[in-house]
């Protein structure tokens, strides 16, 4: 018969259970680093931004580590650095996108306004100040709304069939073909619908649905991929749950699984919709630009906001600070559209996951 040690009393534990930095350590050592890399590198004659910030991320990491291994022991040292390098990593991933928003509200903010977003190019030549984004603003959500309305539809019927429906060879092929199309160019779905449409309606022939037919393409995988991944999210259990009161198995995928994947749906349609409304490529080859309103999608050339960016960067002049103007728009659009679709994910999510 063995008896159990009797455990050892809460104040005589010894070791590393006691020994902890304190938490204001790690901002000690941050600003520590900076200065020191400050110093050297002022007395070296090379000081510079990014020199004293990437040397005092090295002397960060070597100080905290070293101290922490000492102080805390070695399991502790790990969890530092490793905690340390993912803080890292992620303020590394911040520097391009905080930096280029900041770059297009700086340069944009110039000529965006109400005018701005009220005015077309019409009459609007050379060095001219006036003149706006209306025609491309409309053009750019209609075209995009219509590439949604072709897209959305068959990527859900799509991720449906695979994921509750799809077994065999079929599906295996299904499957492959949307990973080839995810990764096809822009310029190649572009090409793709100047030929298609080329060959039906003639060479001559520009309108806004043969750009919202290139997006789609371009959508489509996305929406696909991205509904696919939720709906293998929604629990089994409750499918078996539904099937055991005598629903229907279509009724279990409208009323179950795609309502407890809204939330997810609607933001990997949103994604495929960021994925594309700023495309140049393939709008340039089957939309084009004009300098007035056209609100007719099946006949004559619309303007878009990636396009006129590009043309009037390409113009010059005041013509840069239009398309920076423009693209300041395009990014606040895409905004909306996100703060629009969590809302609408929110309101049909189930109730227990709000």
């Amino acid at each position: 018969m063995t008896v159990d040690a009797p455990a050892a009393p809460a104040g005589l534990l010894t070791g590393d259970a006691h020994r902890r930095l304190p938490r204001w350590s790690t901002w000690a050592f941050a600003g520590g680093s900076l200065a020191v890399s400050l110093v050297v590198l002022l007395a070296t004659g090379s000081a510079s931004t990014p020199g004293v910030v990437v040397l005092g991320a090295v002397l960060f990491v070597l100080v905290s580590s070293i101290t922490s291994r000492v102080v805390e022991g070695p399991r502790r040292a790990a969890d530092r650095l490793a905690t340390t390098l993912v803080t890292g990593a992620f303020l590394l991933a911040l520097v391009p996108l905080v930096s280029l928003v900041l770059l297009v509200v700086t340069r944009g903010s110039d000529a965006f306004g109400w005018e701005f977003l009220t005015t077309d190019m019409v009459g609007v030549f050379g060095e001219m100040t006036s003149g706006g984004i209306r025609h491309a603003l409309i053009g750019t959500l209609l075209v995009t709304a219509a590439a949604a309305a072709i897209s959305v539809p068959i990527g859900l019927l799509t991720a449906i069939y695979l994921v509750e429906y799809g077994r065999g060879p079929l599906a295996r092929g299904i499957t492959f073909l949307v990973d080839v199309m995810t990764g096809i160019p822009s310029i190649v779905a572009g090409l793709f619908a100047f030929a298609l449409f080329t060959l039906v309606m003639g060479p001559a022939y520009r309108s806004g649905v043969m750009g919202a037919v290139a997006l789609a393409l371009l959508m489509t995988p996305v929406v696909i991929r991205s509904v696919e991944e939720m709906l293998r999210l929604v629990p089994h259990e409750l499918r078996e749950a539904s099937y055991a009161l005598g629903v229907p198995k279509w009724l279990t995928i409208v009323k179950v699984v795609l309502r407890t994947a809204a939330a997810g749906i609607v933001t990997g349609v949103m994604l495929a919709v960021a994925r594309v409304i700023g495309e140049t490529a393939p709008l340039l080859l089957t939309v084009g630009l004009i300098t007035q309103v056209n609100t007719d999608l099946f006949e004559g050339r619309m303007a878009t906001l990636p396009v006129f960016a590009y043309r009037q960067y390409e113009q010059g002049g005041t013509g840069i600070d239009r398309a920076w103007a423009a693209a300041l728009t395009l990014i606040l659009v895409v905004m909306l559209l996100n703060l629009v679709a969590r809302l609408v994910s929110r309101w049909f999510a189930p109730k227990g996951a709000r």
